[in-house]
């Protein structure tokens, strides 16, 4: 597992105000809860924090939060963006313990999808009906993605959330809900089946108008 450490400072002064003298100076107003420990206000340097935002990992991954050489182990719960400027307006972390399993969503990466038989096929739509998917682990355990391998998804294949290969100690806790919770995570059907079904339908139409006439 790879080790992302994010340096964060102490805030001293809380509210609105000060949240948004923060931000005027380049700052993120945050706030780290869990583990048993008190909250704790802290800030972020915007830039810096805006760089890895556009990382996978920030979302996914255990991130070490250093204040002071003091790191703790946390996730990504909440980030509040403005609606319209590129700016982060707050960031909500927890801390996970060693020994207590989290859950967290983790992304899908989708390999050699043109190298299948349905990706090589003109009239086969390949639609990816999940792109993450919530497991449950150790923090030690957390994977930053899991790999779905397509090389031999061929029309009319169905990949289940079953049939993912998961690391070790990583489960998806959705599956113990019953067999109606084992979704759909990629489908490969032929792209005119909508179009061939819709098709007798509109058919009819001329049909029943035609009957009516020949009534009158």
């Amino acid at each position: 597992m790879a080790t992302h450490e994010i340096n964060v400072e102490r805030r001293a002064v809380e509210g609105k105000g000060a949240s948004r003298r923060l931000r005027t100076g380049g700052k993120i107003p945050a706030i780290v809860y869990g583990g048993g420990i008190d909250p704790v206000a802290i800030q972020l340097d915007h830039e810096k924090v805006w760089l890895a935002q556009q990382n996978e990992w920030f979302y996914s991954s255990i991130l070490d939060l250093s204040l002071g050489g003091d790191v703790q182990k946390v996730l990504l719960r909440d980030i509040q963006r403005h609606p319209f400027k590129q700016l982060i307006m707050h960031l909500d972390f927890q801390r996970v313990s060693a020994d207590q399993a989290l859950r967290a969503k983790v992304p899908l990466h989708f390999l050699n999808e043109d190298k299948s038989p349905a990706g090589k096929a003109a009239d086969v739509v390949v639609l990816h009906e999940l792109n993450d998917v919530e497991v449950s682990c150790l923090p030690k355990d957390l994977p930053e993605f899991i790999e779905i391998d397509l090389s031999n998804l061929a029309v009319g294949d169905i990949i289940h959330l079953s049939e993912l290969k998961l690391p070790a100690g990583v489960e998806i806790p959705e599956l113990k809900l019953g067999k109606e919770h084992d979704v759909a995570v990629v489908i490969a059907k032929h792209g005119k089946e909508d179009t061939e079904e819709a098709a007798p339908e509109a058919a009819d139409v001329p049909a029943t108008k035609a009957a009516k006439k020949d009534d009158k």
